[in-house]
């Protein structure tokens, strides 16, 4: 029913798909597999219409396509679910499931058939939504994983004959989970194909037929699921021969500098760490599993519901980020573009406004003299490649940005330096550079707690990782431990299922 064949995409230097290709049939579940970054995510956007490939064709029914909205792939019958929600809050749940697809007659709406419906698809989600849900319930009174089945109700209304489910299970409970299922086998009855990805390896290997394995952007298998065994598929995933690292001796001390006890947060489910002085701590485990949250909540971006924070030894009350800061907290962001910088301002300005107060002259004067003569010890320091500090940021290549907003925080002297995604986006040089940045901080006795979607980063730069999974630690590797193989199969909990297995 659907084919893609050798499809390649590029975002500036970032391969993200390299002749990647499948099929799929009607009438079957097909699971998309990979580590993070392997461009799962990137080949459903495609089939959807919301991304264009750079090479490569697209066939469905033995036609070629080339959709170039996501409007024109539903003509195709392709409808797409994704795990960030597009519902709209500020509507109610009717508005939301018939938005885009409101009956009509005689040019008007006709509400009694759009109540019908919307009332009709309420009543097959029921089970999972809750009795006090209606029609007429507001959709941002809702939970997040009732808003996912609202938003999966929406895409099943327009009754698409090729359906993509990426991620869509991520904020479902198992209840929900399972109403899903249930809707997915009729589907497949129905001759629907179901494209689907999810981070828990146990669904795949619950619902699909068959799964094609992604690495790098490009095709590496595709089998039958009723023949793999879980750890074949890691093995596939990962690679049989993994690429030789680099791993230097570690630079921790005795002293912890920061303690997490039993922390609760918006996506964090009582995660508990310990960090030592020179200890570089990887934060593992598939995107989007509370690695990110974990970290704002930590420097205080995001609200501390529960458990504490020790730094070096004094139990820290509630606080803002602005307070970590001074304290010798620093955090580099996920997204560098919203978060890391102001784009549009220099990179003097840039370089010194996390640390302008420290450099004030009686706690108001600022001497230019001073704040070059800062700018430049720190450009020197990172090797940042630019042409004149008043330059804005943005002129500047991603890695060299992100050298900015690193450098940035050095000049306030941290102590715990938060790290999330570090590398993302950047060139194989630049990334070199940073590892090297990470480490030299490290050997100085800085804290670094790292979150990266690359595994392999973890493994080279790691002294412990931590896995988390749904915002909760599953898994602790250390030393020799950290390895890619290791860190997907504890991120899929491919451990503990063969755990269960072997004592049941």
């Amino acid at each position: 029913m659907i084919e893609v064949r050798d499809v390649g995409k590029r975002y500036g230097g970032v391969v993200a798909l390299a002749g990647a290709r499948f099929a799929a049939e009607a009438g079957e579940v097909h699971g998309l597999l990979g580590p993070n970054g392997s461009g799962k995510s990137t080949i459903n956007k495609i089939l959807a219409g919301s991304v264009r490939p750079d090479t490569g064709s697209l066939w469905v029914d033995g036609r070629q396509v080339q959709p170039g909205s996501p409007t024109e792939s539903a003509r195709l019958g392709i409808g797409a679910v994704y795990q960030q929600l597009t519902v709209i809050p500020t509507l109610d749940v009717e508005q939301n499931l018939l938005l885009g697809t409101e009956p009509g007659r005689w040019g008007l709406l006709d509400r009694r058939a759009g109540r019908e419906r919307a009332s009709a698809m309420l009543e097959r989600l029921r089970p999972a939504l809750g009795e006090h849900v209606g029609p007429g319930s507001l959709v941002g009174d809702l939970s997040p994983g009732q808003q996912q089945l609202i938003e999966i109700g929406k895409v099943l209304l327009r009754r698409p004959r090729i359906l993509i489910l990426d991620e869509a299970t991520a904020s479902l409970h198992r209840p929900q989970v399972d109403l899903l299922f249930d809707i997915v086998r009729e589907l497949r009855e129905d001759g629907v194909c179901v494209l689907f990805v999810s981070h828990r390896l146990d669904e795949i290997l619950r619902i699909c037929d068959r799964a094609t394995i992604l690495r790098a952007g490009r095709h590496v298998a595709t089998v039958d699921l009723a023949d793999t065994r879980p750890d074949e598929l890691v093995r596939l995933m990962v690679g049989e021969k993994l690429a030789e690292t680099t791993k230097v001796p570690s630079a921790r001390r005795d002293e912890v500098v920061l303690q997490v006890d039993d922390l609760h947060a918006p996506g964090v489910a009582g995660v508990s760490l310990r960090a030592h002085a020179g200890e570089i701590i990887g934060l593992g485990g598939l995107q989007g599993q509370g690695q990110s949250d974990l970290l704002m909540t930590i420097f205080g971006a995001l609200p501390r519901t529960g458990g504490t924070v020790t730094f070096r030894g004094r139990r820290l009350g509630h606080y803002r980020a602005a307070r970590a800061a001074r304290m010798g907290f620093a955090l580099v962001p996920g997204n560098r573009g919203t978060q890391g910088m102001f784009s549009l301002r220099s990179i003097q300005e840039n370089l010194s406004i996390v640390s302008l107060w420290r450099r004030t002259m009686a706690g108001f004067g600022i001497s230019m003299r001073r704040e070059r003569s800062a700018a430049r010890e720190a450009v020197e320091r990172l090797a940042i490649r630019l042409g004149s500090l008043d330059d804005p940021v943005s002129s500047l290549s991603g890695g060299n940005a992100q050298k900015v907003i690193v450098a940035k925080w050095l000049l306030s002297d941290p102590v715990v330096i938060l790290l999330d995604d570090p590398t993302k986006g950047v060139d194989v040089g630049a990334k070199a550079e940073i590892y090297q940045i990470i480490r030299t901080l490290a050997a100085e006795g800085c804290t670094i707690v790292i979150n990266s979607s690359d595994d392999r980063e973890l493994a080279v730069l790691s002294d412990r990782v931590l896995v988390l999974f749904e915002g909760a630690v599953v898994a602790e590797l250390e030393g020799e431990e950290i390895d890619e193989e290791r860190l997907v199969s504890s991120a899929l909990l491919v451990s503990a299922r063969a755990d269960r297995e072997v004592s049941g």
